[in-house]
Formats: structure tokens, C-alpha cells, sequence
């Protein structure tokens, strides 16, 4: 009964120090395991790790005014993989070394959108892509004016480029709909916000 219950659950895995592949913007390891299978039996893998480590994202939203604050910058792997670079995204970064989750989603939000968040509420937590990679993303709900926002933002010290703009809920759904737009955290965000639209006020603390 235990493999048929609906959550990861801990493996009967030991695991080798890891090797040092490449050293970048992201350390690239090789780990050796040795695995107990669904027959039982030990098994042991290679697998090569991208450690990316802890992401928050967040989506800031304008009950006031019904709207989502979105941006807009350019990514080179999504131009090497379809040729669309200028994506559309959800505010997001990674969480830095001594900071909290919380803290992290305040910080990138007065970075990339230039406005801090009155409230912010945690949602879930989801991994990328696991058979690459350790990032974890944890997706936050942010409450925002989102008057004050201006056109342009991000922190110059990590030479970003980045472009705001409001959009209503209801073209952010439309946009999620028509599939045009590939950012992984904006798309599992707006999906959460498509079945919880009507709890939005609730969760923020909207009076």
C-alpha cells in the first residue's frame, strides 16, 4: 500500500560523494547509487546532476484592479530550443545563500517589478526536472499595486533587462489557453490560478 499512495516518498538509495564535472554558473556532478528496485533487487546508476538548488516565483496580483504583473526578457536557451528568446515570464530567481524562501520572493519582486509586495502567500513547490537537475521551484502569491509598477526594472548589478506589464487575469488565462507562452513557473502559476481564481481574495486577505 505504501507505493500506491499519492506522494514522493524517501528511496532505499545510497548515495556516492559526488565528482566534480564542470564548475560554472552552476556546479555540473556525477554521483553513483546504488538503488533497491520494485524487483528488490539492488541496482546500481550513474547519473549526472545539474545543481541548480532552491527558486521561488511569484505572481503578483492587483485585486484592485483585476490584473497580473507580468515580464518580459530575453532567455538564450529558449532561443537555441524554438527560436522565441523574448519570453514572457512569471517574477523569479534564485534563492540566495542565508535567506528564507519568503524572503527571496520579496526581494525578486522589488527587483524585476521595482514594487514590494504587501502580502505574499505561499502555494506549492514543484521540481523542474528531476532527471537533470535538484532546482526546486517554490511559487508564491503576491499582492501588489500594481500603479506603481514601471515599464522597465531589474537588478543592473546582474545586468538584467527586463520589461514589465499589467495584464488582466482574465488575458493572462487566454494567454495560458492559446499556449504562446513556454516559461515553465509563469505556466504552473497561472494553471493554480485558473482552478483558484475564486480564493484569491481570501488568501491575500482582501477585505
Amino acid at each position: 500500500m505504501r507505493d500506491r499512495e499519492l506522494a514522493d516518498l524517501p528511496a532505499d538509495v545510497a548515495v556516492s560523494q559526488p565528482e566534480l564535472l564542470a564548475k560554472g554558473y552552476c556546479d555540473y556532478q556525477r554521483y553513483r547509487l546504488t538503488l533497491t528496485g520494485t524487483d528488490g533487487a539492488t541496482h546500481t546508476q550513474t547519473r549526472d546532476i545539474l545543481l541548480a538548488g532552491k527558486v521561488v516565483a511569484v505572481l503578483p496580483i492587483d485585486l484592485v484592479r483585476d490584473e497580473i504583473v507580468l515580464i518580459r526578457q530575453f532567455r538564450l536557451t529558449a532561443y537555441l530550443a524554438n527560436g522565441r528568446g523574448d519570453m514572457i515570464e512569471a517574477v523569479a530567481g534564485r534563492v540566495e545563500a542565508g535567506e528564507s524562501l519568503l524572503e527571496a520572493a520579496r526581494r525578486e519582486c522589488t527587483e524585476e517589478i521595482a514594487v514590494a509586495p504587501t502580502v505574499l502567500v505561499e502555494l506549492f513547490s514543484y521540481l523542474t526536472t528531476p532527471g537533470l537537475t535538484d532546482e526546486e521551484v517554490t511559487v508564491f502569491l503576491a499582492a501588489v499595486d500594481a500603479s506603481r509598477v514601471p515599464e522597465r526594472a531589474g537588478a543592473a548589478a546582474e545586468g538584467e533587462q527586463i520589461k514589465t506589464f499589467r495584464v488582466s487575469i482574465d488575458a493572462a488565462l487566454a494567454g495560458l489557453s492559446a499556449g504562446k507562452m513556454r516559461n515553465g513557473p509563469l505556466s504552473i502559476a497561472l494553471q493554480w490560478l485558473a482552478l483558484n481564481r475564486n480564493r484569491i481574495g481570501e488568501l491575500l486577505g482582501a477585505r
